[in-house]
Order: C-alpha cells, then sequence, then structure tokens
C-alpha cells in the first residue's frame, strides 16, 4: 500500500505543479515505485482536468475570461511539460533537415524559432478546443480526452524501446499485468464518466499516438520522453477536435 501511494505521489510531482513532498529517505528507484509511478499517470490527467473544470465553474460569471483562464490552467498544471516537448520535437525534426545530429539537438536547453511557433500555434489550438468543450458543458468528454491519451501513453511504455536509461527502466518496471490493470480500473472510470463516447475515444487515442510516435520516431531516429509528450500533446488535440466536430 505504502508503494502505491508513493508511486501516485511521484507521478503528480513528476507530471503536475502540484507541490508533493517526500521523505530524504525514500527511495523512489524500486521497481514497484516506478509500475506505480506509470500505472497512476491516468490519475494525474483525470486530476489535473478535474481541477481545471473546477476554475472554469468558479469563475464561470465571467464570460470569455473564465474560459480562456481555464483552458490555460491545464497545460499550466502539468507545467507546459508537453508543450516543451513538442518545441523539443520540431526543432530536432527540423536541424535533421539540415543533417544536424537530431539527439544532440533536442537535449539543448535552447530551443529554436521554428519549435517556438509550433509550440506556441498547437498550445493555442488545444485551449482553443479545451474551451469550447467547457463552454458547450461537456466535462465528462475533457476527462475522457485526458484519461484516453494517457492510457495510451502506457501502451507505448510497454512497447517501445527508448534511447532513455530512465525510460526504459519504467518500461522494465511496467508490466503486462500493470497496463492490463490499469485498463480495467481506469476503463471503468471512463466508462463510469462518458459511457460509450469514452470507448470510441480511447480506441481512437490509442491509435493516434502509436501513430504519431511511431511516424516521429522515425523521422528522428530514436524513442525519448520528448516523442512521447508530443503524442500525447497532438492525440489530445485530434480525439477533441475530433469529438466537437462530431457533434456539432
Amino acid at each position: 500500500m505504502k508503494e502505491n501511494w508513493l508511486g501516485f505521489k511521484f507521478a503528480l510531482s513528476y507530471f503536475s505543479i502540484i507541490p508533493v513532498k517526500f521523505q530524504k529517505d525514500t527511495d523512489l528507484s524500486k521497481e514497484s515505485i516506478l509500475a506505480n509511478f506509470l500505472f497512476y499517470l491516468p490519475l494525474v490527467g483525470l486530476i489535473l482536468g478535474a481541477m481545471s473544470i473546477g476554475v472554469y465553474l468558479l469563475l464561470r460569471d465571467i464570460p470569455f475570461v473564465s474560459l480562456v483562464i481555464a483552458s490555460l490552467s491545464y497545460p499550466m498544471l502539468y507545467g507546459f511539460v508537453h508543450t516543451e516537448a513538442i518545441i523539443d520535437v520540431v526543432d530536432a525534426i527540423y536541424a535533421k533537415h539540415s543533417f544536424k545530429d537530431a539527439y544532440t539537438v533536442i537535449k539543448e536547453p535552447t530551443i529554436g524559432a521554428l519549435g517556438a511557433l509550433w509550440g506556441v500555434s498547437l498550445l493555442l489550438i488545444k485551449t482553443s478546443l479545451f474551451g469550447y468543450l467547457l463552454y458547450i458543458d461537456e466535462y465528462m468528454i475533457i476527462l475522457s480526452v485526458l484519461l484516453a491519451s494517457r492510457l495510451s501513453l502506457q501502451v507505448l511504455f510497454v512497447s517501445k524501446e527508448f534511447k532513455s536509461s530512465f525510460l526504459n527502466t519504467l518500461k522494465d518496471s511496467f508490466s503486462t499485468s500493470y497496463l492490463i490493470k490499469s485498463f480495467i480500473v481506469f476503463g471503468f472510470v471512463g466508462t463510469f464518466l462518458a459511457g460509450w463516447w469514452f470507448i470510441a475515444i480511447l480506441i481512437s487515442s490509442l491509435i493516434i499516438s502509436y501513430v504519431v510516435a511511431t511516424i516521429t520516431a522515425k523521422k528522428l531516429g530514436f524513442y525519448n520522453g520528448d516523442v512521447v509528450g508530443f503524442s500525447l500533446e497532438i492525440c489530445e488535440i485530434v480525439v477533441m477536435l475530433g469529438y466537437i466536430v462530431s457533434v456539432i
């Protein structure tokens, strides 16, 4: 039970800006803790989504402003870490076109103009879609998308080899049994939230994230955390857009 709790706290601290404290002697490198770290990834998405929806409901009496603040609060709550992944991936792809080493570029602390432009553009698209879903009161769909996108990332962790010792350690700790348990638990939660729409969203997310990650890794020549974050961003954008188009 303790390792479940530590895994959840580790995931929350790693994938959000929510302050989490650990005791100095806590060993977060244990296999069971790392497995639970990945297992609770969908729950982190659910929490961040619920907090963003809560911001909107608190400010709902202020037209437009509430939508802007609430839709931006979601990427703010995860520290723009996945937006950063977009910038890094785009910079690395364009650098490879110039015959530079993509992995060296993707690890550089600086960013290029094209990466920044793509990152900001996709952030605007994503917050617009998120805001529209808030506007039409589709809170459960938002939560379903955030759950499904992170379940899709778990599949990537199980199925891919990474150019990162930490990510490969995570992969080795997250057995198929953990993946099955995660899909059962969070699949039930998602179905409870959005019914059959969640099933459609989950299937779409699995396909989109896998295809995006595969194509991106082929262009770069490797899988790493930025490729995973990039696929999550594109997945959420495409699925939210697809849902909105289907219900208009």
